[in-house]
């Protein structure tokens, strides 16, 4: 099931998708630029799978021609506290090609992520993300992300910031 958001039709694809794919390469190369490297993080595609998780791609009409632009994630993540809870979903590979930013394309990916995860059962939504990313700060500080203590691959690195936000209680489905 596909939704539009700010023109952007978001579509649940798996992990190995040719557009996931193909983003997650240009994500890495900016990681490479910004970081002088990619993200190591271990991942397992099934992570993105349901029940345990979820991938998406979004997508414009450019010039006539469905373009993917934006992509977003999240995976149970049981190994990590926040407001209480064990039940938290983290937020990976946000990421919106540098032609279609500054439309709101970044905020309507990641609410989608946050009603979905939601939908799957999480209470609520950590996320890794960097100094060298002010903007993806931004993003979610303004989304009402607050800091935690770091987790995860890059805990130990202090370029690394990590974040949460308590998800309100929905209905669960099969997203």
């Amino acid at each position: 099931m596909a939704e539009l958001s700010q023109g952007l039709e978001i579509v649940r694809v798996g992990y190995g998708h040719p557009d996931a794919t193909l983003l997650v390469d240009e994500v890495q190369a900016e990681y490479v630029v910004r970081y002088g490297g990619p993200d190591h993080t271990p991942l397992d595609p099934m992570m993105f799978e349901p029940p345990l998780g979820s991938f998406y791609v979004g997508y414009l009409d450019l010039q006539h021609r469905r373009t993917p632009v934006a992509t977003g994630a999240w995976r149970f993540h049981d190994d990590v506290e926040a407001f209480g809870t064990t039940r938290v979903a983290e937020i990976k590979r946000m990421y919106v090609v540098p032609a279609a930013r500054a439309r709101g394309l970044a905020r309507a990916m990641l609410a989608h992520l946050e009603r979905t995860a939601s939908e799957g059962g999480a209470e609520a939504m950590v996320l890794e993300t960097g100094t060298a990313q002010p903007e993806a700060v931004g993003l979610y500080e303004s989304s009402g992300f607050t800091p935690i203590p770091s987790f995860g691959y890059y805990k130990d690195e202090p370029l690394n910031r990590c974040y949460a936000k308590p998800l309100p209680a929905r209905p669960r489905s099969a997203t």
